[in-house]
């Protein structure tokens, strides 16, 4: 009888120790190979399809502007629009902005920078920690991050949905969104807002951290990056401590319409819809909610298709004239900040004006880094782009004054950047010398990558 009492407590223990391992995200080794998640037939067809958003679309070339508003950072001297998360690895090694490593310790990128890139990322963390994952340069990392972004970033590996990395869940705390407390529609966009958020690799330990500790208005995250000093980079034409926006998709779709009215990233962009057969299933093939027409806007929306892609398209060419109007104002203050300081400005009387740069383009930055705010939030947009033009003109007129006291009295010439060669060359980019750079790594280094992680883990990302 008691061999009996005991056998059943233990199996209630190890049948309670076994749903705590399951269910608490980081007591499993995240499974990394997406091919592993194929049992779920009809979500991995449709997560493959990622591929067919393969169009590589320079927004450099398009947008010659973009290369002096980052001059001296990496995105000035490449960047495309996104595209499937299929190409996520691909598109991290072929990036300009990631160098052309030699080794392990070499090139210009933390490891930081993978942390959206691979479930791979979550798998390291588990078995190594935080602090070895974060410590070192990208390069370490390209023997052990090889699968594209996938299953094992949302979900768990019995596929139900999770956050996978220890620093997205500790900035949802910040701002008071809990696992365990929220809603499904909350947690499909907490999933999605690992990655589509505005961030920063903290100076001490290279960690990711999102910077919502005053709100995750643009203007709170301003005055919270002001509040620690940082900056991203020293603008290589004004000097000016600049801040660069990355995706803040998080930030500018909760406050706008469809965040407000509880609507999650999923309901638009992967959408739950009924096959050929009949069946449902949530199509995972990321893309724009106008090609589900049926599954995702008609849900709640009583306007034709048509209709409502008049409006969307409205409110783009709305956003991209006042983007066009508020990079063209940056532009001259940069060039004018550069004019300052060669005539004789000090530290003291750029203050005011590098402060203002600084902002500006912060504002600029955060409407336009949100892919589609002009349908996630054309009012956020709008309301920082306008933003962005007051501080340029309180720039230039602070500017103006320097310029007059040292005596510099003509108009400050820009240079030709009508084109992104041009650019480039403007801003003293030697890109001959970096695509010989990259070209090399991509034929040495990479492949041994490849090699070392079949090695190691028997399996080639789909």
């Amino acid at each position: 009888m008691m061999r009996t009492m005991v056998s059943k407590t233990a199996c209630v223990l190890m049948a309670a120790i076994a749903s705590i391992s399951f269910s608490a995200g980081a007591a499993q080794i995240t499974e990394a190979d997406n091919s592993k998640f194929s049992r779920f037939k009809k979500q991995h067809e449709s997560w493959m399809k990622t591929s067919e958003s393969d169009e590589v679309e320079d927004a450099l070339a398009g947008d010659p502007n973009l290369v002096v508003l980052w001059a001296g950072y990496g995105f000035s001297k490449d960047y495309n629009k996104a595209r499937g998360h299929h190409y996520a690895i691909t598109d991290i090694r072929n990036t300009l902005r990631t160098g052309g490593p030699t080794g392990p310790e070499d090139g210009p990128m933390p490891m930081a920078c993978w942390s959206c890139k691979s479930p791979d990322v979550p798998r390291y963390i588990e078995t190594n920690g935080e602090k070895e994952y974060f410590t070192g340069k990208w390069a370490k990392g390209g023997d052990e991050i090889n699968n594209q972004i996938g299953c094992g970033n949302c979900h768990d590996n019995n596929a139900r949905l999770r956050m996978s990395v220890p620093f997205a869940i500790r900035a949802m705390d910040t701002i008071g969104w809990n696992w365990k407390e929220a809603t499904k529609s909350q947690k499909q966009t907490m999933v999605c807002s690992q990655c589509h958020v505005e961030y920063y690799f903290e100076k001490s330990n290279k960690f990711v951290k999102f910077p919502w500790d005053m709100g995750t208005d643009a203007l709170q995250i301003e005055k919270y990056y002001d509040s620690i000093q940082f900056s991203d980079w020293t603008h290589g034409i004004s000097k000016a401590p600049m801040l660069k926006a990355q995706h803040p998709g998080f930030e500018t779709t909760t406050s706008g319409t469809h965040g407000r009215n509880n609507v999650s990233c999923t309901d638009c962009h992967m959408p739950r819809v009924t096959n050929a057969e009949g069946r449902k299933f949530t199509d995972h093939n990321v893309g724009n909610p106008f090609d589900q027409f049926e599954f995702t806007c008609a849900r709640c929306h009583d306007q034709s298709k048509e209709d409502l892609e008049k409006v969307v398209h409205g409110y783009k060419e709305m956003v991209n004239e006042a983007k066009l109007n508020a990079e063209k104002q940056l532009v001259h203050a940069h060039f004018e900040a550069k004019a300052a300081w060669d005539a004789g400005a000090t530290e003291a009387e750029m203050k005011e004006v590098l402060t203002a740069i600084r902002h500006s383009q912060w504002r600029w930055d955060m409407a336009i880094a949100s892919h589609g705010i002009h349908m996630h939030n054309p009012a956020e947009a709008l309301r920082l782009l306008a933003s962005s033009l007051e501080r340029s003109a309180d720039a230039r007129a602070a500017l103006a004054r320097v310029l007059a006291k040292h005596g510099y009295t003509d108009v400050v010439a820009i240079p030709d950047i009508s084109t992104k060669a041009a650019a480039q060359a403007a801003v003293g980019w030697d890109m001959e010398k970096l695509e010989a750079e990259k070209a090399k790594f991509l034929e040495t280094l990479a492949p041994k990558w490849d090699e070392s992680y079949n090695n190691k883990y028997g399996s080639s990302p789909e």
